[in-house]
């Protein structure tokens, strides 16, 4: 039987005192040859695990130790921010226990873990005043309580990282769209809010010096162009947040502008909330239905003004969009196709010539479950590191 005892002592960080780090980075290097052989002879029963905190959903993905998927099955869970941190914690060590469930999988076999959350955060760890959770989050010590509880299930010190959700979500299709190229990735992901992330040719994200770098939600689009007004954001910014024009957290707003032109659609008859009216358009819109079809149009515009702003000050290679409505399992192929379409006819014409002939604009390969599966990616490029 072989022990894995390589993590005991780098987990030792999630405390992040001054005295732990001095004996974590003692005791390796005291012992680097059996760090090594240990994680080279358990590669083969290791697996990272991705959690990534939606606004009211959290996924689970996870990948073995060469990079490789283990399940392109979505697997979530109910955040349940309104019940406090404690429940949110809680059902991510639900859910991941179930997730591992499903894939025949065990804790023991659990050999770091990722977490993928909206910022912005005050320090490394630590939530900031988040548009998409409750105010009473603010300050939360996410990564202490994760780790304990992390703990406290496996029986031992679990390493965790944790990271941007948008950007985590970068890193997992990053990995899969440009395979050994070193092109750059701007990745977009339209859910509740919007995910952003630029990953650059070493893999990595672009964090920024405050861990705030390519927060684009809350960048304004050209309002003039859209044809829209300026709702005011979660974010407390009201020039007109990009999140609001092109994701769920603003469909509620243009949805109740558009209704008054369709007075005998369901949705104008209907008494249901504003939000849950919105959560209908996206299956609505799959049949073709005309109100939903010209409200995503509409986002897909907001979306491709978005991305000419950032590709001008970017400059990627690829431009991948991920997120719910590139889910083959949640929407069609022709509905998918439409979209990317007047995603980039409006992008183009705003761009230099030779980023218009280079520029690749692309549908996610893991739809919702880029930011799980990149959040363990990062937990596996960490404990490479």
């Amino acid at each position: 039987m072989i022990t894995i005892t390589w993590w005991r002592p780098r987990i030792a960080c999630a405390a992040r005192s001054a005295t732990t780090d001095r004996l974590t980075t003692d005791r390796l290097r005291a012992a680097p040859r059996v760090c090594r052989y240990t994680a080279r002879m358990s590669d083969s029963r290791q697996v990272f695990i991705g959690t990534d905190c939606g606004a009211t959903m959290s996924k689970v993905g996870g990948v073995w130790s060469d990079g490789t998927t283990v399940s392109t099955k979505l697997y979530q869970h109910p955040t349940s921010s309104e019940a406090g941190s404690a429940a949110v914690v809680a059902g991510w060590i639900e859910a991941v226990g179930k997730y591992l469930g499903q894939n025949g999988l065990v804790w023991d076999q659990v050999s770091g873990v990722g977490l993928a959350i909206p910022g912005p955060y005050q320090r490394y760890g630590v939530l900031g005043h988040s548009a998409n959770m409750p105010a009473q989050f603010e300050g939360w010590d996410f990564y202490n309580d994760y780790a304990q509880a992390l703990a406290g299930k496996a029986g031992r010190a679990v390493p965790l990282t944790v990271g941007n959700d948008g950007a985590f979500g970068g890193v997992g299709e990053a990995h899969r769209v440009r395979g050994s190229g070193t092109g750059g990735v701007l990745m977009l992901a339209p859910g509740s809010g919007l995910g952003s992330a630029y990953i650059d040719a070493r893999g990595l994200p672009l964090s920024g010096d405050t861990l705030a770098g390519m927060e684009t939600a809350h960048m304004a689009v050209p309002l003039h162009l859209l044809g829209a007004k300026p709702y005011k954001c979660g974010c407390g910014r009201s020039w007109g947040c990009a999140e609001l024009y092109t994701t769920l957290a603003g469909l509620p707003y243009l949805l109740e502008e558009k209704l008054a032109g369709y007075p005998d659609h369901p949705l104008a008859r209907s008494t249901d909330a504003p939000k849950k009216k919105a959560l209908a358009l996206r299956g609505l819109a799959q049949s073709g239905d005309p109100l939903a079809v010209e409200l995503f149009d509409f986002q897909a515009r907001a979306m491709g003004y978005h991305i000419a702003n950032l590709v001008l000050a970017l400059d990627p290679e690829f431009v991948v969009i991920g997120g719910g409505l590139m889910d083959p399992e949640s929407t069609t192929e022709s509905f998918r196709e439409r979209y990317l379409k007047i995603v980039g006819d409006t992008a183009r014409p705003h761009l230099w010539p030779v980023q218009r002939e280079r520029l690749r604009i692309l549908p996610s390969t893991l739809g919702e479950l880029s930011q799980a599966i990149g959040a363990a990616l990062v937990a596996l490029y960490s404990a490479r590191s």
